[in-house]
């Protein structure tokens, strides 16, 4: 059988693929992953079965769509799901291992500080040290390159020269590497650290790690314990200690939202107005379009062409451009709107720090951009509707009002309606209009945590985990699950919907 040029060239992207995957297992290794490893072997497995046995044709086509939902859907929300439940945040990055490890490498300074100098001898260096009251100590000649600690010995003396060359201060730049690694230790056993350029300074260790994982502070005496329920090291009087580690706090996140006034109380004012901004936009983008559409449909309109190419410009345009410029536009001293409504009416209105009309603009810059959309969709179902009805109800004597109300709409409404749940969803989450127009402003006032009157639920969501909220990513994960939860069950609705249309087909 004589195969197409296209057959090979997907034969060879078939093979890089494959290389490309086996190079990703050594990597996942050596980045101490071996689960993922192990996974993207038996993926790789599973893929050259599925490809080359002819038993497994018929999946070949669908399993790139399965990977793709895994990877970009089901994964993301399992990780985002799986962080709700704990208390990931800015204070709880790490571990508690690499919590303790971190604590452990914490150092205090103790009473000995000497200034230091420099001598170069070869390739190797001699350090030099002197108390405030002149008394000397000297190392012998010692590489700088090492990458962990050295200790290096220091003997008493009364010389002053004749240990080489000096290191000049550009070069002693260069060596600051080598001489962060050195420990330097008197002959009584005091160890000196580097604390700045030319002055090294004794240190020891902060805490010490006792065997049941608990740790001593050196200097105070305490003992401070790991609490799993705080995500801290903590004295016995309960002061705790930063940086703090992750644990797990079951369905702590979702409490705080529903029961936390602090938190509940923005929510369902943000839940409240994101529910009304998704429906007013779809509604008033349906309502526009569908208009529009219907007068562009007019057989009588002269330059038909010229008014559609108009009217669709809104949406060839970028939102990231599109936005900006409204910004400028409803600018309170600036803006070309306000300057035109003072002009003729005599008032400024304050877009941007009064709630209402802050959120009149959003959904006023929200339609503009929609519009074209919900247009186009029903200039295509206008035309599919049969001309057949529209002279049947000319004959009856019916104007236009009676034709759009008890023709057009009708016929458009069903085979539109998951379109508009999929617009009402779209609007649900449209974080980008936020950020660019109104940053979720003016904030409450009323609030311990920052919130806007123009905030949706994705933008208050994106502000807990990354802005102005502690850096709180578990809480933001289970909002942001909450908010999954709700477009699942718009696409449910649009799903049963599209079974409804298949039914009556």
């Amino acid at each position: 059988m004589r195969r197409s040029y296209m057959h090979y060239v997907l034969a060879a992207l078939g093979i890089i693929s494959l290389l490309a995957g086996f190079a990703l297992v050594p990597l996942f290794y050596q980045a101490h992953q071996p689960i993922y490893a192990g996974a993207m072997i038996v993926v790789l497995a599973l893929a050259v079965f599925i490809y080359t046995s002819p038993r497994m044709y018929a999946y070949r086509y669908v399993v790139p769509g399965i990977l793709a939902g895994i990877v970009f859907i089901a994964l993301p929300v399992a990780y985002t799901l799986g962080i709700s439940f704990t208390n990931y945040s800015s204070q709880h990055l790490l571990s508690q291992a690499r919590a303790t490890d971190v604590l452990l490498q914490k150092r205090i300074t103790g009473d000995a500080s000497m200034n230091m100098k420099l001598f170069s001898k070869g390739d190797q260096y001699k350090l030099y040290f002197s108390d405030d009251a002149g008394k000397g100590y000297i190392s012998d000649a010692t590489p700088l390159t090492a990458t962990k600690e050295q200790h290096v010995p220091l003997h008493e003396t009364t010389a002053t020269d004749g240990f080489g060359a000096p290191v000049l201060l550009k070069d002693l730049f260069k060596l600051q590497p080598g001489l962060k690694q050195v420990v330097a230790v008197m002959p009584d056993g005091t160890e000196l650290r580097q604390s700045s350029l030319r002055r090294f300074a004794q240190s020891k260790p902060a805490y010490t790690l006792n065997a049941d994982g608990s740790l001593t502070d050196v200097e105070h005496g305490g003992v401070l314990k790991p609490n799993i329920h705080s995500g801290f090291f903590e004295t016995a009087s309960g002061q705790q200690l930063e940086p703090g580690f992750r644990v797990n706090v079951a369905w702590q996140n979702y409490w705080r939202i529903f029961k936390d006034p602090a938190f509940h109380e923005p929510f369902l004012r943000i839940f409240t107005w994101t529910i009304a901004f998704a429906s007013l936009n779809t509604l008033a983008t349906f309502a526009i379009g569908i208009v529009l559409a219907v007068m562009l449909n007019w057989e009588a309109l002269e330059f038909r062409g010229a008014y559609r190419m108009m009217l669709f410009l809104p949406y060839a345009v970028p939102a990231f451009i599109s936005i900006p410029v409204f910004k400028g536009l409803f600018n309170e001293n600036l803006g070309e709107i306000n300057l035109v409504l003072n002009m003729i009416l005599g008032v400024r209105p304050s877009w941007f720090s009064d709630p209402t009309l802050a959120k009149s603009m959003v959904l006023l810059v929200n339609t503009w951009l929609g519009y074209p959309y919900m247009m186009i969709l029903c200039m295509g179902l206008i035309k599919a509707i049969p001309e057949e009805l529209y002279e049947a109800s000319a004959l009856a004597g019916a104007g236009p009002f009676t034709n759009f109300f008890r023709i057009t709409l009708p016929l458009i409404l069903r085979p539109i309606a998951p379109l508009l749940i999929a617009s009402f969803a779209f609007n649900f989450n449209n974080l980008t209009l936020i950020a660019l127009l109104t940053s979720g402003g003016p904030d409450f006032l009323d609030t311990q945590v920052p919130a806007g009157a123009t905030d949706l639920l994705v933008s208050y969501t994106y502000r807990i985990a990354f802005q102005d909220s502690g850096q709180n990513y578990a809480l933001a994960s289970a909002i942001s699950s909450i908010v999954f939860l709700i477009v699942a069950t718009l696409a449910v609705v649009n799903l049963r919907l599209f079974k409804v249309n298949r039914q009556n087909a």
